[in-house]
């Protein structure tokens, strides 16, 4: 690990402003999905193409308005548009392109939901799809924030039939996303979630051309951008560069590794804002809020050398794994875990 920089966020202590958030994919409400499975059907023609009907549009609009005011009932600090049409969930953006063909029934990472495998055959132009979705969730928020897959782990759930060649695709990708984010609205927040560094770990130089992705991606907005792997640690080579990269926060699952989560942040610094995953998004146990405050204190304990600007509270994954009504208690949880964190700085 030798010629690797060590980045430390060591500002003068400032108040930690503690923000509740999550990183979308929400599951749908109960009526919705019932409502959807009489409209859409079960099969794999049946998912969402991006030219759903009228009916259809209609029953994710009011559904969207639902976990928006979920949100904003529950208290949280910044609100998602909820995702609720990402039947392929992080392949979405690809999958509704008209320059790419939804082919076989894969697995989702190590879990036991599939989606449709988007196999790019042409240029990927603009689609605009996610776009629409936030403008819609903009007329009911002034908090809102953006949530996309990042450009390596989209590139990992994609077939290239296009490019020929694994750097040029990856630098499509983040062309790609790049200007899906330019045609947003204005957001506070953008989220780029990036399971695949995790899961399937660039090698060496490809872990340098995902944080270049990311740093493109990122470079397309003004808001504050985090970064937010899950299901374990980064590689150390992998973290370290993904902190030359020009992002505000990155986000820890801390439910997953906390050890070699740590240890990053120790060994390698910070950026100068944190997003910590210490509510499990798949599993039903709802957690206390003082005991998310609790985890907050030790992590801020065993890091006494960085002082973070921001810190955002949120679930570890998405949500979209979990029932209704346990998807409405995290919320609750980590909204109530922010405030104490503010309570017990002050």
């Amino acid at each position: 690990m030798e010629n690797i920089k060590r980045r430390y966020s060591l500002a003068a202590p400032t108040m930690t402003e503690y923000v509740s958030t999550t990183p979308g994919l929400f599951p749908l409400p109960d009526w919705a999905k019932d409502d959807l499975s009489e409209l859409k059907g079960h099969q794999k023609h049946d998912l969402i193409s991006g030219d759903e009907d009228e009916e259809i549009s209609s029953v994710y609009e009011q559904a969207r308005e639902e976990v928006i005011e979920t949100q904003q009932a529950a208290g949280l600090d910044r609100i998602v548009e909820g995702q609720l049409r990402w039947d392929d969930m992080l392949a979405h953006p690809l999958a509704v392109h008209d320059n790419v063909e939804t082919r076989g029934i894969v697995r989702y990472y190590d879990n036991n939901n599939f989606y449709r495998e988007p196999v790019v055959s042409g240029d990927l132009d603009v689609s605009g799809d996610v776009a629409n979705e936030l403008e819609a969730a903009a007329e009911l928020t002034d908090d809102l924030q953006a949530v996309l897959p990042g450009p390596y782990s989209l590139a990992d759930l994609a077939t290239d039939e296009q490019y020929g060649d694994e750097a040029e695709f990856l630098g499509a990708i983040a062309d790609f996303l790049a200007g899906e984010v330019d045609a947003f609205p204005d957001v506070e927040t953008l989220f780029l979630l990036e399971p695949s560094l995790v899961e399937n770990a660039p090698e060496d130089g490809a872990d340098e051309r995902a944080s270049e992705a990311i740093d493109q991606v990122a470079s397309a907005t003004d808001a504050d951008v985090v970064v937010q792997p899950y299901w374990g640690a980064l590689e150390e080579k992998v973290y370290a560069h993904l902190l030359d990269a020009d992002i505000d926060a990155v986000g820890f699952d801390f439910v997953a590794n906390q050890d070699d989560n740590l240890y990053n942040i120790q060994e390698y610094g910070a950026t100068g804002d944190v997003s910590l995953g210490l509510a499990d998004g798949q599993n039903t146990l709802v957690e206390d809020p003082e005991a998310i405050r609790d985890r907050v204190d030790w992590v801020e304990e065993q890091l006494q050398v960085t002082e973070f600007e921001t810190v955002y509270l949120t679930t570890n994954t998405e949500t979209f794994y979990l029932p209704y009504a346990k998807y409405e208690e995290k919320l609750e949880v980590l909204a109530e875990a922010a405030d104490l964190a503010e309570v017990t700085v002050a």
